[in-house]
C-alpha cells in the first residue's frame, strides 16, 4: 500500500509539499480550514473584480529559474501564465521629501551600472556588495537546487551577520544604503537583526528576473491541487483541524471540525507552529521547545488598500513601486511612535488577462504592527464593530492622500476601494499576530529562529515559511526539504534537475 500523508494547511507550503509527495507516489490528503484553498495564493472578488491577497510580484519563474525548474518537474509549467516585467525598471523607488526617483533595472550588471552612475564615488563598494550578495546566495544548496551532503552546512563569515552592518562595510552614502535596502519590506527586515543571507537570497531572486501572474495567483493553486488530485490525493477546503492525537511520540490521528478522524503514516504541519501547538495535547513537546515556539518574534504585518480605478484613468505600471516619506526609514517602517503613518508603502498594478495601457486595479501595501489593531483582536471576520470600519476608512484616506502626491488627482480616479488589516491577515491565514512572513530570522540568536523540518514526534514534520525561507520561492524550497525528510536526501532535487535537463 502507498504510504499515507496528511498535510495540515492548504497554503503555499502545504500545496507544494503535498504535490511533491503525491507525484512521488504517496497518498496525500490536504486539510485546509478555509473554504478557499491557497493561503497567500488566495484571491477575492468585489463587484466582479478579482484581487490577489499576497503573491503580487514573483521571482524565480523565468526560464531556468528555481521555480521554473520545480514547476517543470511537477508538470505544471505550461499551466501558468506570467507577465514578465522586463529588465529596464523592475523596481521604482520614490522619496516624498525631495521628489527623487530611482528606476532600478533588473540583471546583476545593469543594477550595478545604474547605481554606480547615480553614486559614482561608491562604484567599487556597490560592485563589491552585489558580488557578495550573489556569493552568499550561491552558498545555499537548496536555493540553487543543488544536491547536498547533509542538512547542515558551513557558511562564510558574513552569512549570519546583520545585513545593515555588512552593507556599511561596503558603502557609506545614507541614500545609497536606503536603495540597497529597499527590498526589505518583502522579507520583514529589521535593523541589527536580519541576517545578510536573507537579504542576499531575496535580492538575487528578483534581480535575476521578476514577473506577475497574468490573471491572478489562483492559477497556481489550481495547478498544485491538480497535481495532488491527479495522483490520487485529496484537497479538502472548509475542513479545519481541531485536534491532533498523539501516543508514544507518534501522531495517531488528526480530527477535523466535522468529527472525522484522518489517519496516516506521516503528518505534515503547514501552519504556524504556534497554531500547531494549540492542536496538540499538552506535553507533546517539552517545555523548553514549547517556550521557544512562543517566544520567537514574528515579522510585522500590513495594512492593504485595494483600489478599482475608473477606465482609462491610471496607467499600468510594470514592476514594483516603493514610496518612502524620507530617507532613513526603510528599516523602521513599522515605527509609528510620532503618529506618522505610513512611513512608506509598496504599490503595484496587477496584470489582467488582456492587459493594455491602463490599469483597472491598484494594490497598496503598508507595513503595520499588530498592536495597531489589538483592541479588536477578539473580534472575528464579519463581526467587527463600527469603529473598526471607521478606522479602516481613515487609513485608506491616508494612503489615498500619499498616492495623490505621487499621482495628482488620484482620489478622483478611484471607482471603489477596499481594505484589509492585520486582523484580516491573521484570520484568513491563521498566523500569529497577522505576521506577513512568519517567524523573524534573527542574527543575534540564530539558534532561536532556525527551525528544522523534523520534530520530536517521530511522524510529524513541519513545512511553511516559519521553517526555513519565506515567500513565493522560499516556501516551495522548504517544501522540498520536508518532502526529502520523508523520501530521502536529494531525491527530489535530483529529479527536479533531471526533469529540467530532459526538457532542454
Amino acid at each position: 500500500m502507498k504510504k499515507r500523508v496528511v498535510v495540515i494547511g492548504g497554503g503555499l507550503g502545504g500545496l507544494f509539499t503535498g504535490a511533491i509527495l503525491a507525484k512521488e507516489g504517496l497518498q496525500v490528503t490536504v486539510l485546509e480550514k478555509n473554504i478557499n484553498i491557497g493561503g497567500g495564493l488566495q484571491t477575492f472578488f468585489r463587484n466582479g473584480e478579482e484581487f490577489e491577497t499576497s503573491m503580487h510580484i514573483l521571482g524565480g519563474f523565468q526560464p531556468g529559474g528555481t521555480l521554473d525548474k520545480i514547476c517543470i518537474y511537477l508538470g505544471i509549467a505550461g499551466c501558468l501564465d506570467f507577465a514578465p516585467d522586463g529588465n529596464d525598471c523592475i523596481d521604482r523607488v520614490t522619496y516624498l521629501c525631495d521628489g527623487a526617483e530611482y528606476r532600478l533595472p533588473g540583471g546583476r550588471e545593469a543594477f550595478v551600472a545604474y547605481l554606480s552612475g547615480r553614486f559614482p564615488s561608491e562604484a567599487a563598494g556597490i560592485q563589491g556588495f552585489v558580488d557578495l550578495m550573489y556569493s552568499m546566495a550561491a552558498e545555499v544548496d537548496i536555493f540553487n537546487l543543488r544536491p547536498t551532503e547533509n542538512f547542515l552546512a558551513a557558511h562564510s563569515i558574513d552569512f549570519f551577520r546583520p545585513i545593515d552592518e555588512v552593507m556599511a562595510g561596503y558603502v557609506s552614502d545614507p541614500r545609497l544604503k536606503e536603495l540597497l535596502s529597499f527590498i526589505n519590506p518583502m522579507y520583514g527586515g529589521v535593523k541589527g537583526h536580519t541576517p545578510a543571507y536573507v537579504h542576499a537570497i531575496i535580492t538575487v531572486l528578483y534581480l535575476n528576473g521578476q514577473s506577475k501572474f497574468r490573471g491572478g495567483s489562483r492559477q497556481l493553486t489550481k495547478a498544485l491541487v491538480g497535481v495532488i488530485e491527479g495522483h490520487g490525493g485529496h484537497v479538502e477546503g472548509g475542513c479545519p483541524v481541531t485536534s491532533i492525537g498523539v501516543g508514544q511520540k507518534n501522531v495517531t490521528y488528526v480530527e477535523t471540525a466535522d468529527g472525522v478522524r484522518h489517519m496516516a503514516d506521516v503528518y505534515v504541519s503547514a501552519i504556524h507552529p504556534c497554531a500547531l501547538l494549540a492542536l496538540l495535547p499538552p506535553g507533546t513537546f517539552n517545555r523548553t521547545f514549547t517556550a521557544r515556539l512562543n517566544e520567537i518574534p514574528n515579522s510585522y504585518s500590513a495594512f492593504s488598500a485595494y483600489f478599482v480605478m475608473k477606465p482609462g484613468m491610471f496607467p499600468y505600471l510594470p514592476g514594483v513601486n516603493f514610496c518612502q516619506r524620507d530617507y532613513g526609514t526603510c528599516w523602521n517602517l513599522a515605527d509609528t511612535a510620532d503618529g506618522v503613518w505610513p512611513l512608506g508603502m509598496m504599490y503595484i498594478t496587477p496584470c489582467d488577462n488582456r492587459q493594455g495601457r491602463w490599469a483597472r486595479k491598484v494594490i497598496v501595501n503598508c507595513v503595520m504592527e499588530f498592536d495597531e489593531v489589538r483592541r479588536w483582536e477578539h473580534t472575528c471576520l464579519g463581526a467587527r464593530p463600527k469603529e473598526y470600519d471607521e478606522w479602516k476608512r481613515g487609513k485608506v484616506a491616508q494612503i489615498t492622500d500619499i498616492m495623490g502626491q505621487l499621482y495628482p488627482g488620484f482620489g478622483a480616479m478611484v471607482e471603489h476601494s477596499y481594505s484589509a488589516s492585520p486582523l484580516t491577515i491573521r484570520d484568513y491565514y491563521g498566523v500569529k499576530d497577522g505576521s506577513l512572513y512568519g517567524y523573524r530570522k534573527d542574527s543575534c540568536n540564530m539558534a532561536l529562529s532556525q527551525m528544522s523540518v523534523f520534530t520530536k514526534v517521530k511522524n510529524l514534520m513541519l513545512t511553511g515559511q516559519c521553517i526555513n525561507l519565506h515567500g513565493i520561492c522560499g516556501v516551495p524550497l522548504t517544501a522540498i526539504n520536508t518532502a526529502e525528510g520523508i523520501l530521502g536526501l536529494n531525491v527530489v532535487v535530483n529529479k527536479i534537475n533531471e526533469a529540467y535537463e530532459k526538457g532542454l
